[in-house]
């Protein structure tokens, strides 16, 4: 471990006070885990409002998809800068001003009288749910300092916001059919309303030293995740044969390239080269962003496979899935107990051999394969994502410096939303089940090689 490392990892915080509090810390847990139920909840809830919306609107086919990736763009790309901000200015202030903006901005996107509008309303959403998710997972890190119960945390914070990716279908089409697709705007500011109440009791300390602001670092960080996420969400709704997605990549690569030279020289970079110098940082940065690409992927691509190669029903396809809905739920509670027993390490590799495998039982299915194997993809591919992808998350908040905290999470969040969007361009332009499977089952067998190298390498550093 270099000096620099060390450095970090010794630097003491302004949570001490907070740490040395008793009592029960639930309410402030619920106010922390609820956010991220928002963020969640918003990238899910929108789909099954997309047939009210169009013809209320009488939006255009070509904006509608926009109106669903305007989020996920914006909350990729501003997702390390947002990090970097949350420890300058105190998580508590930043998922407190973030929480409001959800609020009010939701109000925005039900009132929208045009498709425009609303994919502007939208990529607002996303800015304001780029300030929760790394704020939030600091804010536990802070609330939670014994690392076997923050590591049970972390599960359960996982729990609670795969219920809101989970539910969001089912609650939206309730919503739809009580009253139309502005109703899945308006449950949000309810929801932040009592969050805010819930964060007042959270820690207001904010990190003793104060890091200068990487302004070029955040601004190149901001084009390359945002061209990057533009680019795979755009080419795999539109196709790459037109040269917009293509030229994104272009840009996403230059802007990388920059970074990079312009990190290394910058005297406090907005991704400091002490932070990726720990192997368990760039490890759970490549689990993160591979069992994220294998779920999203896969659950995009499965849809799509279901309804348009099978001919299922959308309500047989959202029934088919119903399986892997209990342990998406459930299981993220366990996993906090198994990394408190087990360590990280394990659930991680577990993980991606589960998402491997469910690309390896894919790979054999066929329009006519029965509904029981792909279940079978389903529950492997549901462990996949409760197991590694929490404990990725328990284990960056363990590995990563505590005035780091919120950049550390902001870059695994980065690194996971890349991956999700990736897996969406990628698996959702191959032709067959059969091609899809084995893709994941290669990135599964790549990620877990590279994981189990940057683990030897983390042994050698720590003899």
């Amino acid at each position: 471990m270099t000096s620099e490392s060390s450095e970090l990892l010794t630097q003491p915080t302004g949570d001490s006070k907070e740490t040395q509090r008793s009592g029960r810390p639930t309410g402030r847990f619920i106010g922390i885990a609820v956010g991220n139920f928002l963020v969640l909840l918003d990238a899910s809830i929108l789909n099954v409002a997309l047939p009210d919306l169009r013809d209320d609107l009488h939006a255009p086919a070509s904006a509608l998809p926009w109106t669903v990736d305007a989020y996920t763009v914006v909350f990729a790309g501003l997702m390390l800068a947002a990090g970097s901000i949350a420890d300058r200015w105190g998580p508590r202030r930043v998922y407190r001003v973030a929480l409001v903006s959800f609020g009010v901005i939701s109000l925005l996107c039900a009132a929208a009288g045009s498709a425009g509008p609303l994919i502007a309303g939208r990529a607002l959403l996303g800015v304001a749910a780029a300030g929760l998710v790394p704020a939030s997972l600091a804010l536990l890190a802070g609330l939670y300092p014994d690392p076997a119960k923050r590591s049970r945390a972390v599960g359960a914070w996982a729990a609670i916001s795969a219920l809101g990716l989970v539910s969001g279908p089912v609650l939206g089409g309730v919503l739809v059919a009580a009253g139309g697709w502005q109703l899945v705007f308006l449950v949000n500011p309810p929801i932040a309303l009592i969050t805010f109440v819930l964060a007042r009791k959270l820690s207001a300390d904010k990190p003793t030293a104060h890091r200068p602001v990487d302004y070029p670092g955040l601004l190149l960080s901001i084009i390359g995740l945002g061209a990057l996420t533009f680019g795979l969400v755009d080419g795999g709704t539109d196709g790459w044969a037109h040269p917009v997605p293509v030229a994104a990549i272009v840009i996403a690569v230059l802007a990388f390239g920059a970074l990079a030279y312009v990190e290394r020289r910058a005297p406090d970079p907005a991704l400091p080269p002490a932070l990726l110098s720990l192997s368990r940082v760039r490890a759970d940065l490549v689990a993160g962003s591979a069992a994220s690409f294998a779920f999203y992927g896969l659950l995009f691509a499965m849809t799509q496979w279901m309804v348009e190669q099978r001919g299922m029903s959308p309500l047989e396809t959202g029934l088919a899935f119903l399986p892997m809905t209990l342990p998406l739920a459930v299981l993220p509670f366990f996993t906090g107990r198994l990394v408190a027993k087990i360590g990280t390490r394990p659930l991680i590799l577990f993980g991606l051999a589960g998402g491997a495998l469910s690309g390896a039982i894919l790979s054999f299915s066929g329009t006519d394969t029965p509904l029981a194997l792909l279940i079978a993809a389903q529950l492997a591919l549901a462990l996949c994502a409760t197991t590694a992808i929490p404990a990725s998350t328990a284990d960056m908040a363990t590995a990563a410096p505590q005035r780091l905290a919120a950049t550390a999470q902001g870059a695994l969040n980065a690194a996971r939303q890349a991956g999700s969007a990736l897996g969406v361009a990628v698996l959702g332009t191959l032709a067959s089940m059969h091609q899809i499977g084995l893709a994941v089952v290669v990135l599964g067998l790549g990620s877990l090689l590279v994981v189990g190298l940057l683990g030897r390498a983390r042994a050698t550093q720590d003899a």
